[in-house]
């Protein structure tokens, strides 16, 4: 097997500054926590197939193969043995659905989303909800990764018609390919006056038999006023938008701040990362006044918030994608790469005034014999555990460095996940480290140091992720999304600059460089394979 070539992107590394500005500052400690992300891989392609721990492999002996087991896509590799009759993309389904004048069904998603896989699980791997499929539909599954212009057509009209959007995508689709009716989950059976997926199903193939062309007429003129409502109006006198619209974006995000837990809205809450770096230069642009120092402890609250929260992987370090509740508390587990790099800039920005795998999972087995995965089971933890890992005594003291280490991530025997935050039961008993005090209170409340219960704390981690380096690891999407790298390299040489940490630049360097010299490297523009050369420029 090639050497697997690994880079820690480990940007999100403020450990020797404190901001110049006392108006600003976020302290050398926290400033340390707050940027260390997680491990992301690379690798060349066309190297030796790494087998997942999660099972990303194809399974030896298959029940069902459709279509799909012919993809490079990890998402579609999912599910090549649904029982499901999928079609990639392309015209074979398109002209399928012309021949036989059945309606589409199109299932969008991305290998690392949890709600994707309940879905898989409890759907399309059902044999009756495949038959129905089978015979009333042409069914076609995307990766969004792969294919972000179905993915944002499609997300348009969801978005338009729901009043929002997410993944799984689930949208139903005319033969000219022109969406009807569309959604995100949908579950396999009806459950408090809601219908589920094989209610949805017949109901829609009963409307079209009955009514097709008005179903058809509708599509058009849903067609026609998407269209008409992306249109944007040019007015050739009209230059740039000017400080007037900029000031009316920062009213329109300081109305919607969450002043106690930081971010902005009500759950679920992403880090949005982009809100947070115009945030940063408005308070460049206004420096001085108390619009400009507004928009600035925003962003403090923000990240102080994440760096304390679930949402942060205090273990492996990074940020999970989002956060189910608004005390950045329970989040989904899948970590996206995108979010690392763009989150390390970020904090960069804060603190100042190889190619790398795309995803990490949400989802992983318990333990290398169980058969099921789990939401959370590779990140997540049960008082016992800590116990037992943790059990030195803690100097002059009865107790333990589990006890105090429970302290300040808020472990609780019961395990601290709300049970309406957890609707299918994963994580009974578990617990999502989250920090809701300063260390100078742990200190004070176990009578210990602060610099003694810094060095505890953190060796204590480092405990902990020796021993969940043992657990069965998360599936990693090894698709290299060229956008996303460049994004990972940018943020390498940010930290470079910043904190003039030659590691980083190596690291950006070294992944720059494989991109521009290897011809090995699969680049993916769109679904299409293309040579890095022209990748680079796309």
């Amino acid at each position: 097997m090639r050497t697997i070539m690994k880079a820690w992107l480990r940007v999100l590394l403020l450990s020797r500054r404190l901001l110049r500005s006392t108006s600003c500052a976020i302290g050398k400690r926290e400033v340390t926590t707050l940027c260390r992300t997680s491990c992301i891989h690379f690798k060349r392609a066309g190297a030796s197939t790494v087998t997942m721990a999660t099972g990303a492999d194809l399974p030896p002996v298959a029940k069902h193969q459709n279509r799909l087991a012919k993809e490079k896509s990890p998402y579609l590799l999912q599910h090549a043995n649904n029982p499901v009759d999928w079609y990639p993309w392309g015209e074979e389904a398109f002209e399928k659905s012309r021949k036989e004048n059945k309606p589409i069904f199109l299932s969008v998603g991305y290998s690392t989303c949890h709600w994707c896989h309940v879905m898989e699980r409890e759907s399309f791997e059902n044999e009756d909800i495949a038959k129905i499929l089978s015979e009333h539909f042409v069914s076609i599954k995307v990766d969004r990764e792969e294919r972000p212009d179905v993915d944002k057509v499609y997300m348009t009209f969801i978005q338009a018609s729901q009043g929002g959007g997410g993944w799984p995508m689930s949208v139903f689709l005319t033969p000219e390919l022109e969406p009807f009716l569309g959604g995100t989950y949908f579950p396999p059976e009806d459950h408090f006056n809601r219908p589920g997926f094989p209610t949805i199903l017949r109901s829609i193939a009963k409307q079209w038999e009955k009514d097709e062309q008005g179903i058809r007429q509708k599509s058009a003129k849903v067609m026609a006023a998407l269209q008409q409502m992306v249109e944007v109006a040019s007015d050739e006198g009209e230059g740039p938008p000017g400080l007037n619209c900029v000031q009316k974006a920062y009213q329109a995000l300081k109305a919607r701040e969450d002043k106690q837990y930081g971010g902005f809205g009500s759950a679920p809450k992403f880090p949005q990362p982009v809100i947070l770096g115009f945030l940063l230069k408005f308070y460049a642009r206004y420096i001085g006044s108390e619009m400009g120092q507004s928009a600035l402890d925003m962003v403090l609250v923000c990240l102080r918030a994440m760096n304390n929260g679930g949402i942060h992987d205090h273990i492996g370090q990074g940020f999970h994608r989002y956060s189910t509740d608004e005390l950045w508390h329970v989040p989904h587990f899948e970590k996206m790469l995108y979010d690392q790099a763009q989150l390390a800039c970020v904090y960069l920005d804060a603190y100042q005034e190889g190619g790398f795998y795309a995803a990490e999972d949400a989802d992983s087995f318990p333990l290398a014999s169980s058969e099921q995965k789990k939401e959370g089971a590779f990140c997540v933890w049960t008082e016992g555990e800590i116990s037992s890992l943790l059990s030195s005594p803690l100097p002059s003291s009865s107790l333990t460095v589990a006890d105090l280490f429970c302290h300040h991530y808020g472990v609780k025997s019961g395990g601290n996940v709300p049970s309406h935050k957890d609707p299918h039961g994963e994580l009974s008993g578990q617990n999502v480290l989250i920090v809701r005090g300063s260390v100078e209170e742990t200190a004070n409340h176990f009578q210990l140091s602060v610099p003694v219960t810094v060095e505890l704390l953190s060796k204590a981690r480092d405990q902990l992720a020796q021993a969940r380096r043992d657990r069965p690891k998360p599936l990693r999407d090894n698709k290299l999304v060229t956008s996303w790298n460049g994004l990972a390299i940018s943020a390498f040489a940010r930290g470079y600059q910043v904190l003039d940490e030659q590691d980083y630049l190596e690291r950006a360097l070294k992944a720059l460089i494989l991109y521009e010299t290897s011809s090995t490297f699969r680049c993916l523009v769109g679904s299409v394979e293309v040579p890095t050369e022209r990748a680079l420029v796309c």
